[in-house]
């Protein structure tokens, strides 16, 4: 007897904000049941929204931060419900979006089809007739596939260094401060320093010595375009410098060509070889996160007042490693140097390798061979259509990857509006997919 809609039951793996949005548009677009697994009890916060710091802001502006892709005012009209400034051109804070989408599940909360589990899934096995998940207290879901919507694997702890994702308010020193990393996660840990009235040095290190660049105070304008899709990455660049220039002189920015080429990024990305995308990560993600993933003007005014007064310095140069109180790093140059901190905080961003900074129910998978690397070690290996592929080359029919679990295979999905475009597109299993009997 083959299930109906009404009988179907999905698992999502991760309480964090893609999960929560998987979720709601499962149940939103479909009569199928959905059991929602988090390690934390506040559904939808994740590590990226559950920051109280009010100076850390969305890097998008309102207008595009709305779950639904459908529903392009549903964040606007949560936060006018709520009291809260609601201009489409504005940046609120992360923790204000972590309370929307606690929000998300609201009109599901009394619904039989969801169930909210606090726990974390350790051990999933699928079957002819599903998926069977183990989670850390031996508890056991079963259902009829399972979206892993776990987000970024996090960097594993190391002595000496403090984590990118903890803002505990640290006590104000005059001590120097080591930061790894001169990305998002660097801008959001400087400004909670000031916040803190931090007045010691503050040293952010990277390889490139790159900073996120600032929005404009005006909103881009996004243009049909036609970028080379499968050329290589060098002629890619050379249309975006050309496509630029001509933005620049028609009396836009840069960031109109950034922009208008966001739709198109996946599309790219897939086109490319596995020689051309190991030349984009070597050469121009850099180049690309900060153009692409900008700072509201206000951070960036401040990180700038910091830099200008010298209590913040931007260096090029490796880290090399961390002891107490002391950063080892490598100058471009190849000069070793020791730098004597009062904290060293690893902010070295996203592309960690699952393998070594997984969860335990990632490394679980890639031990059973359910699942394995894709060979840049981007992340787990999955389809465009979004199930992970197994050891032996084969999709698995009932695991999902969704948001930044599948960045190997889209690379652009790691915001909420990839994201929700990626959700939608999972929310109805496809047809092609074998129906599951019971």
């Amino acid at each position: 007897m083959t299930k109906t809609q009404n009988d179907a039951h999905d698992l999502v793996i991760g309480g964090g904000a893609t999960g929560v949005i998987m979720a709601a548009q499962i149940l939103s677009r479909s009569g199928r049941r959905v059991t929602l697994v988090g390690r934390d009890a506040a559904f939808g916060h994740g590590i990226a929204y559950s920051t109280r710091d009010a100076d850390h802001l969305l890097n998008t502006r309102v207008a595009s931060m709305s779950a639904y892709s459908d529903r392009p005012d549903d964040f606007m009209d949560w936060l006018a419900a709520n009291g809260l400034p609601a201009r489409p051109d504005g940046f609120v804070s992360r923790a204000t979006y972590g309370r929307y989408m606690q929000d998300l599940l609201r009109p599901w909360r009394n619904d039989p089809r969801l169930t909210l589990v606090q726990g974390e899934v350790v051990r999933l096995r699928p079957g002819a007739a599903g998926v069977t998940a183990t989670l850390d207290d031996g508890r056991a879901v079963d259902a009829d596939r399972a979206l892993l919507a776990t987000g970024h694997a996090l960097a594993a702890e190391e002595a000496g260094l403090d984590n990118a994702w903890r803002f505990d308010g640290a006590a104000a020193t005059d001590g120097r401060v080591v930061i790894i990393g001169t990305g998002l996660s660097m801008v959001d840990q400087t400004l909670s320093l000031l916040n803190g009235r931090h007045r010691g040095p503050i040293v952010a290190v990277s390889r490139r010595g790159l900073l996120p660049l600032p929005h404009d105070e005006g909103v881009p304008e996004v243009h049909a375009i036609h970028p080379p899709v499968g050329g290589p990455v060098s002629q890619l660049l050379h249309w975006v410098r050309r496509h630029a220039r001509e933005a620049e002189a028609a009396g836009g920015t840069w960031r109109d060509t950034v922009d208008s080429l966001r739709p198109h990024a996946q599309a790219l990305w897939q086109a490319m070889s596995q020689d051309q995308r190991r030349r984009f990560l070597r050469h121009a993600a850099s180049w690309w996160g900060i153009h692409r993933h900008r700072i509201p003007p206000g951070s960036g005014a401040r990180i700038r007042a910091a830099m200008d007064s010298g209590q913040l310095e931007i260096r090029r140069g490796t880290f090399r490693r961390a002891e107490p109180g002391v950063a080892h790093l490598r100058a471009p140059d190849g000069t070793e140097t020791r730098l004597d901190a009062a904290r060293i905080i690893d902010c070295r961003g996203i592309l960690r390798d699952p393998a070594t900074h997984g969860s335990p129910l990632v490394r679980d998978l890639l031990e059973q061979g359910v699942a394995r690397m894709d060979p840049l070690r981007i992340g787990l290996d999955v389809t465009p259509a979004g199930h992970l592929i197994g050891r032996d080359g084969q999709p698995q029919p009932r695991l999902l990857a969704v948001g930044p679990v599948a960045r190997a295979a889209l690379w652009e999905v790691t915001a909420i509006p990839d994201i929700r475009e990626q959700a939608v597109q999972l929310a109805i299993p496809d047809p092609a997919v074998p129906a599951v009997a019971g």
